[in-house]
């Protein structure tokens, strides 16, 4: 690793004498940032309030697609490698490609706008679901699985019964996880076109309008620390539950 930063940095020949002149800049940029102006608060609540719907929207269809891919992907409840070796390599594919270029990639086909934001959140979700899913899936115990199939049961009974209850826990900590993160995604996805906060915070530091930028900023930062305490809460019910 030492290696290749040496050589990135030889390659890249960043200007470091530059960006040190240039820190007093820093400062003065953070401190416009930090006077909030409040003229254009509603403005900021409703690109706040899209956000988090093309967060939550994007999360559920994508759970909701996961549960079957990952049940697919997982090699313990169809026993069939090559089902699950074909399904694990196309997500892969769909998981490698950043998120940004499957939201433009729907910008062409479907227009700007919060559907392309969806459409292309749920692509890299759905990826990244499958994979997460079809590892917590493989982690049940097997005997579990074999005492319910010598019972008579069929995949999907053992898959409802006795896989799908065990994961819970992993996969409500997965869904946690993504979710902070596509919510994340949104305000950067905002600045390319895909509505919400992001499309806020761009325009508004292109125009100079420094104080509501930070305060859609300051934003982002609550609603995210909102949603990973109710996570951590969630995650701390799973035992009384």
């Amino acid at each position: 690793m030492a290696l290749l930063s040496m050589l990135g940095l030889i390659y890249l020949d960043i200007p470091w004498f530059k960006m040190l002149a240039r820190v007093p800049q820093m400062g003065l940029v953070f401190w416009k940032l930090g006077h909030f102006e409040f003229s254009h608060f509603d403005l900021i609540g409703s690109a706040l309030l899209e956000t988090i719907s093309i967060a939550v929207l994007s999360t559920i269809y994508s759970l909701i697609l996961s549960l079957f891919f990952g049940m697919l992907a997982a090699e313990n409840i169809f026993k069939c490698r090559i089902l699950s070796s074909a399904v694990k390599a196309f997500f892969t594919f769909l998981r490698a490609v950043p998120t940004p270029v499957w939201v433009l990639f729907m910008m062409i086909c479907i227009g700007m706008g919060p559907s392309a934001g969806i459409a292309g959140l749920c692509v890299h979700t759905t990826a990244f679901f499958t994979r997460a899913f079809a590892q917590s899936f493989e982690a049940v115990p097997s005997e579990t699985i074999e005492a319910l199939q010598s019972a008579g049961a069929s995949k999907v009974s053992v898959f409802l019964n006795a896989i799908l209850p065990s994961a819970i826990p992993e996969l409500i900590a997965w869904t946690g996880m993504r979710f902070e993160i596509n919510f994340s995604e949104c305000a950067i996805l905002g600045m390319v076109g895909a509505g919400g906060i992001g499309y806020v915070i761009s325009t508004h530091i292109e125009g100079y309008e420094y104080g509501t930028a930070g305060l859609a900023i300051f934003s982002v930062f609550a609603i995210a620390f909102c949603i990973e305490r109710a996570f951590i809460w969630i995650k701390s019910k799973q035992r009384t539950w």
